[in-house]
């Protein structure tokens, strides 16, 4: 079947984008410093509401946020600030989050993303505002009930994506997906360096999700231990498993065995259980640590601007190389 792609302006013109780029909401990772870091940069900065406990810190984090963006704009050329997003969980287990949404609605992020959930119940708010909804999906059968169910997005959550992640290919999603989808697609998945945001936009992606990247960035939340276990390991030190959290996801062997966990010999799934109002507590999964398969191109922590910039000259040179086969 011959895939016709929307005709229409690029997301990432619409967001004020410098490079068709996410920096992926991460558990525990993406605070209030990295979505700015990350705006100012010219890129999305994303964080997942459950990262603020309880729900009166989202309330500080959503004020903090929307101020330092609108004081950024005294500072830089606003066309170069990137928008913010925020990412919500709609399991039926997160007894959190109408709270959530009546945060959202008073801060009204021009993204939110909902995860594991169906995107239903965001949807009317976010739209009477003027905001767009992308579904987090990790199948095809996910995706074709969140664009079913009205999302303006999709979130294609590939193999190779750290912390909870997908099984097929980045390639084979995206192509799937704009079988019958027109609306936005956002991909996931191993994807660390702007060649590879290149390929995903050729491929038929709107925007790239790259989390695994911005984590050893110091803006980010992560431990510094974690940043650097990220800057030393490859693929070759992560396990895709549910034995944490219930849901497969990309762990790293040494934080599984330094928490005392075998990577040989995982447990079994656990009941799973999102509620944003639980306490993090000594929660099982809390020190043990994700990334995706691009974790072997983190050479050294850097600043967001940094990583940034060198996102932006490969994507340039991976455009200009499509110029090779033109003629």
């Amino acid at each position: 079947m011959h895939r016709e792609f929307p005709a229409k302006a690029s997301l990432a013109s619409q967001l004020n984008l410098r490079v068709p780029v996410m920096s992926a909401p991460m558990f525990l990772v993406s605070g209030p410093e990295l979505v700015v870091a990350a705006c100012k940069a010219g890129i999305v900065g994303a964080f997942p509401t459950p990262n603020a406990r309880p729900i009166e810190v989202l309330d500080e984090w959503m004020k903090t946020i929307t101020e330092q963006l609108e004081r950024a704009k005294d500072e830089q050329d606003p066309s170069t600030i990137g928008a913010w997003c925020a990412n919500t969980v709609t399991h039926s287990s997160n007894t959190r989050l109408q709270d959530d949404l009546k945060l959202i609605t008073k801060y009204k992020p021009p993204m939110v993303v909902t995860a594991l959930g169906s995107p239903k119940p965001v949807i009317e708010a976010v739209h009477e505002y003027g905001g767009i909804v992308i579904a987090d999906v990790i199948s095809m059968k996910l995706a074709e009930k969140a664009a079913a169910g009205g999302a303006d997005g999709l979130a294609c959550i590939c193999a190779g994506a750290g912390g909870h992640t997908g099984h097929l290919s980045p390639f084979a999603f995206v192509s799937a997906v704009r079988e019958f989808f027109d609306g936005h697609v956002i991909v996931g998945g191993g994807i660390s360096d702007g060649w590879g945001v290149a390929g995903a936009i050729a491929a038929g992606a709107d925007l790239v999700y790259m989390g695994t990247r911005f984590i050893p960035t110091f803006e980010s939340m992560a431990d510094q231990a974690y940043k650097e276990m990220l800057v030393s390991c490859t693929s070759e030190d992560l396990l895709v498993s549910a034995g944490i959290t219930g849901s497969y996801a990309s762990w790293l062997k040494p934080s599984l065995r330094a928490n005392g966990v075998d990577p040989d010999n995982m447990p079994a799934a656990p009941e799973r259980s999102y509620d944003s109002n639980r306490s993090l507590g000594a929660r099982r999964w809390k020190d043990v640590w994700a990334a995706g398969q691009g974790v072997g191109s983190i050479k050294a922590v850097e600043h967001v601007s940094d990583v940034v910039n060198r996102l932006e000259a490969e994507w340039l040179a991976a455009r200009s190389r499509f110029g090779m086969f033109t003629g």
